[in-house]
């Protein structure tokens, strides 16, 4: 165990001091930002095209929307487009068909784009009660005491 294990605790110990970098995963951030002319918009793109990491960096003027693609992380993307004065969030919007809901009152957005509602919690799941469940029971088919007024 003398000089073999003394060799083998100190490369041990050497490998485990060269940490392997995680290799970052391309990611697509979508912002939403208030842009009014194209002055914005170029001025939003030259500012997201410095963000480190970032490939590519898309503006859409009509609906006020900036992807970046790259090696990038959502909160330094947004910490830099914030940087640009203008209002800015995550992209809030998906597809309708993503949505239990999509025509509840939290969801539906004139401002959407077409085909799309904002993301929000189900919100049958938070508001459902035990008393719907009794009532939509009482006349249901598959209920052989229900009511047979029907």
């Amino acid at each position: 165990m003398g000089v073999e294990g003394t060799l083998d605790y100190i490369s041990d110990l050497l490998s485990s001091m060269k940490k392997k970098k995680k290799k970052k995963q391309t990611q697509t951030v979508a912002l939403k930002i208030r842009m009014d002319c194209e002055g914005c918009a170029r001025k939003v793109k030259k500012v997201l095209s410095g963000v480190k990491g970032a490939k590519s960096v898309d503006v859409d003027l009509k609906q006020q929307k900036a992807t970046v693609t790259g090696y990038v992380e959502p909160k330094k993307v947004l910490a830099a487009a914030q940087t640009t004065k203008k209002k800015v969030e995550l992209w809030p919007y998906v597809p309708y068909t993503m949505v239990a809901n999509p025509y509840v009152a939290q969801a539906y957005d004139k401002k959407a784009p077409p085909n799309h509602v904002r993301k929000v919690a189900d919100p049958a799941k938070i508001t459902e009660t035990t008393m719907d469940d009794r009532y939509s029971n009482m006349f249901s088919d598959e209920n052989p005491n229900a009511c047979s007024v029907m």
